[in-house]
């Protein structure tokens, strides 16, 4: 059995999935499913990105959801899968969406509505320019906790990516402040994010909040395959529990240390990585050496896989 993984926010790039578009008639229709319940010229974005509208956040979880999402089901298709071939899926961030409608639990029109609006609130939670994310390299979670809270800063963790690599949140002039003391309390890198806002924070509560109940008044169905949420690190199938995790996913830390230690518990090694960048893999290394991992992300390596 196969555990399938979604990337997030920062593995887009220009004319990602260009080669699926141009070879299958399934993508292009995926792009207009998105574009019609969006209203969002996907098309346009991901292959010429003007204004670089790409890289900014109310647009890009729509670009990478629309790859992601048509890159599974090409694949889906051409290796003759079914169901029961996947023990669950989980993503990064956004990529719990695309997990969720991979899964069957969302629609491609349902996600679409969704991710534009969560775009749209996360982009404008605060004040632009104002607030940022940092990537701490060198230090795992508990240390950088402790370091936030030994020395009262006002941030939080965003993303415990693995051992070596956590994302914190906040005001930028806070982050600011905080750079001499985490080099000085052992960190190896302390890298600002070419973000918009300080997702996964407490600045993000007031856009959870409204991002709720439209999650609350989307159509989920049931599915069989499990998800493995962002906000517990745990798996479930059930729609309630889906849903109330997705809905505190903005303001809250991505577990993805947890995720990937709950699947070392499980007997299955195997894990694709499907849409646009190597980032996930990258991680999921870093934190075990026990699964074997492939990307999708070229039509080549549907051919690879196929042989």
């Amino acid at each position: 059995m196969t555990i399938i993984v979604f990337p997030g926010q920062g593995s887009q790039y220009v004319n990602m999935c260009k080669d699926f578009y141009e070879n299958f008639s399934e993508v292009r229709e995926t792009f207009d499913v998105v574009t019609e319940s969006s209203k969002v010229d996907i098309k346009n974005i991901i292959f010429n990105n003007p204004d670089d509208l790409l890289n900014q956040t109310q647009y890009t979880q729509l670009s990478i959801f629309c790859c992601s999402i048509a890159i599974f089901n090409v694949f889906f298709r051409n290796m003759d899968l079914n169901t029961s071939n996947f023990s669950c899926m989980l993503g990064h961030s956004l990529g719990e969406y695309t997990a969720l409608t991979a899964a069957g639990y969302l629609s491609v029109q349902e996600c679409s509505i969704l991710l534009k609006t969560r775009g749209e609130l996360m982009q404008n939670a605060y004040e632009p320019n104002k607030s940022g994310m940092v990537a701490i390299i060198g230090l795992n979670c508990n240390s950088v906790q402790n370091i936030i809270d030994e020395n009262s800063l006002d941030l939080d963790v965003a993303n415990d990516n693995s051992a070596m690599q956590i994302v914190i949140s906040g005001k930028i002039n806070n982050l600011e402040k905080a750079e001499k003391i985490f080099i000085l309390n052992g960190a190896k890198k302390f890298v600002f994010l070419k973000v918009s806002a300080a997702f996964h924070s407490k600045l993000m509560s007031a856009a959870e909040k409204k991002m709720k109940n439209h999650i609350f008044s989307a159509n989920f169905n049931k599915s069989t395959i499990p998800i493995i949420s962002n906000f517990n690190a745990e798996l479930s199938n059930d729609i309630e529990v889906l849903s109330t995790n997705l809905s505190m996913q903005m303001s809250n830390k991505v577990k993805w240390v947890d995720s990937i230690k709950f699947l070392e518990q499980k007997n299955d090694t195997n894990i694709i990585e499907i849409g646009p960048g190597r980032v996930l893999s990258g991680l999921i290394k870093r934190i075990s050496k026990n699964f074997n991992i492939e990307n999708i992300e070229k039509l080549s390596d549907i051919d690879r896989l196929n042989k």
